[in-house]
């Protein structure tokens, strides 16, 4: 079952949260979210919504349920999945996954990973495994080619929670969600 638009029109945190477990599916390939951080918009000055609504956040501030997809680096494309009602910021950035599908797909994408674990593990990786680029950036996760399962059996498992990494600003606060345990996530 893919998961309906009321599952991201939520508070960002939830969605964060409840993202773990769950299948991101693209085309042929398929992984386990293990690791996210959530991105609230406003006094978060770490989120691309915070200086307001661009033509770069239009799609963070639109309805619940679409893909935010942008360069970092000038190099690495993230992927992240707006939350909040319309109108309010929001989105959880997709850290890491456990190839569950497609694997010697993400294996050809991603030569220069030395093992399975290594494929999805940071949010560029994850995108280069996946075949995600900017050309998806507004797509709707709740149809179409790119979308997040809910339906799968799921072994229960631990949250850990941990500040955010790899940014500088708001860099204490604790909104970066992980199976805890999990050897595919980004940084134990």
């Amino acid at each position: 079952m893919i998961l309906p638009r009321s599952f991201y029109r939520r508070s960002t945190v939830e969605v964060a949260r409840d993202l773990l477990g769950k299948i991101l599916v693209h085309g042929e390939t398929e992984g386990r979210i293990v690791e996210t951080e959530a991105y609230l918009g406003g006094n978060d000055l770490a989120a691309h919504s915070a200086r307001g609504l661009t033509e770069r956040t239009r799609v963070i501030f639109g309805p619940p349920g679409r893909a935010y997809v942008y360069l970092i680096y000038g190099m690495y494309e993230c992927l992240n999945l707006v939350a909040e009602p319309n109108g309010k910021p929001g989105c959880v950035l997709l850290r890491a996954l456990e190839p569950v599908a497609g694997i010697e797909v993400m294996q050809r994408r991603r030569p220069a990973a030395r093992a399975v674990r290594d494929l999805a593990r940071g949010p560029g990786r994850l995108t280069l495994a996946m075949g995600i680029t900017r050309r998806l950036n507004g797509a709707d996760v709740t149809r179409g080619r790119l979308t997040v399962r809910g339906d799968v059996p799921q072994e229960k498992f631990e949250i850990e929670v941990t500040p955010r990494i790899g940014i500088r600003h708001c860099a204490d606060w604790p909104l970066r969600y992980l199976i805890k345990g999990n050897h595919y996530v980004s940084r134990a």
